[in-house]
Parts: structure tokens; sequence; C-alpha cells
């Protein structure tokens, strides 16, 4: 059974947040990670599979991704289903529902996941009050929009390999840009389903394409996982050029 659940002894102040020493993020001045620190009211950890938020829901609270994975979806009336992203440690989730009131779109943990929760009623005095916060998450908006842009180009004008390619080296680099990635390879909790769902194609040919990427000695896949061994050549494959190297907020 999938849970939601606070956590239990477990509460990572932001002044120790584990995430704020990696060189990816930029820092805070004092009265803003005062601010966000008081913004904070706790955390809750979620099993893979779990489904954080649905969509046509509200919800009182806003969450940054402090551990694991998540992907946002929406599925149609007959239950078949888009990914539109994946979320990862310092990662904004909800935040369309704090600003329209209903979410648009589901988010489900990919992989055993710890949020930090933020008070939604409390945004518009983030805004007032605090307008370089707001600036970030206006950023963090505007930069989701970008990775979805690149997204809709890769389905519809990318081949097939150039598509699996593409989503597996831009899991690698988004991963490696928050210190999950290791030296030589890294381990997404993915399965040919959710490549298949990401791609919009059918898992018979999620199942060949893939096989081709492996063939190419580019990725290894497990029973859940996919290996990542050969992030230039799959950027090569996909013509992509990769993300840009810059610092980033995080809330």
């Amino acid at each position: 059974m999938s849970l939601v659940l606070p956590s239990s002894g477990r509460r990572v102040p932001c002044e120790q947040c584990p995430l704020r020493a990696l060189p990816s993020f930029r820092e805070f001045e004092a009265q803003e990670l005062s601010f966000v620190s008081s913004f904070k009211t706790g955390e809750l950890v979620a099993e893979a599979g779990t489904t954080l938020l649905s969509e046509g829901s509200h919800s009182a609270h806003l969450y940054t991704v402090l551990s694991g994975w998540a992907f946002r979806y929406k599925t149609l009336p007959d239950g078949r289903r888009q990914i539109l992203n994946y979320m990862l440690p310092g990662d904004l989730v909800g935040l369309q529902g704090s600003v329209i009131g209903e979410m648009q779109h589901s988010v489900e943990a990919l992989s055993p996941l710890v949020l930090c929760v933020f008070q939604r009623n409390r945004l518009s005095e983030l805004f007032r009050n605090h307008p370089g916060l707001g600036f970030d998450i206006t950023w963090l908006a505007a930069q989701e929009e970008r990775m979805l842009d690149d997204h809709l180009l890769s389905l519809g004008r990318r081949t097939a390999i150039e598509r699996a390619a593409y989503l597996i080296a831009f899991l690698y680099q988004r991963a490696a840009s928050v210190g999950l990635a290791g030296s030589r390879s890294l381990y997404v909790p993915i399965t040919q389903m959710h490549v298949a769902d990401t791609l919009g194609l059918s898992i018979v040919h999620t199942n060949k394409t893939l096989r081709k990427l492996a063939d190419q000695a580019l990725i290894r896949w497990l029973d859940r996982s996919c290996e990542i061994l050969d992030v230039p050549g799959l950027m090569a494959v996909a013509g992509w050029d990769g993300l840009p190297a810059r610092r980033r907020p995080l809330i």
C-alpha cells in the first residue's frame, strides 16, 4: 500500500539543508533563509508509487523535494497516461495548484521521497516582503516551461531512438546537478512503462528502442531501473547539447 506520512523524528532545518551545500544552488541572504525556515511547516515521507497530488484536487501546501524522485503526469478518461516531467531534489511540487487553485496534473513518487512542506497561504507574503524569493519562484516556473518546450520538441520532431536518448541524457544531467550521479554511471528508478508514457510510444516500440541503445553500450536496462553508461554518446544520438550550466534557486 502506498502511503504519505508525516516525518517522525526527521526534521531538517533549512539552515542545515544538505542541498544548500551543492554548487548548483544559489546562496540565500540571511533574511531570506529566516523566512523560508518559518515558511516550512514540516516534512512528508512517501513510498514509491504514492500519488502525492491528483489532477483537479486542491492542496493547502506547496512542497520542495528534499530527496528522491517523482514525476508529473496527466491522464485521458480511458486511463492512458502522459508523463510531463520528472522532479528531483530542489524542485517545487504543487506550485500550479498554489497559484491557480486547482491542480491541472497529478504527481507520483517514483522512488521513496521526502518533501519539505510549506504553507500555501503565506505565498503572497513571500512575494510581498521578499521580492528576491518571489523572483526565484518565477524563475523556477520559467525553467519548468523551458524544459517542457524541449520535451515537446523531442516528442514532435525526434525519432524514437533520438527521443529515448534525449530523455535518458536529460535525466542524467538533472540528477548530476543535484549530486545523484556517480563518477561513472547512474541508476535511474524508471521502468520501460515510464519511458513509454513519457515518449508517447507503445511498450513494444519502447522495448525495441531501448534495446538499440543498450546494444550501443549507452545504457544497461535492469529490472526496475536504467543504468546510464555513456552520456556523451546519448547526447550525440539525440543531437542535444545538454542543459545550460547555471546556479538555480532553492526554496
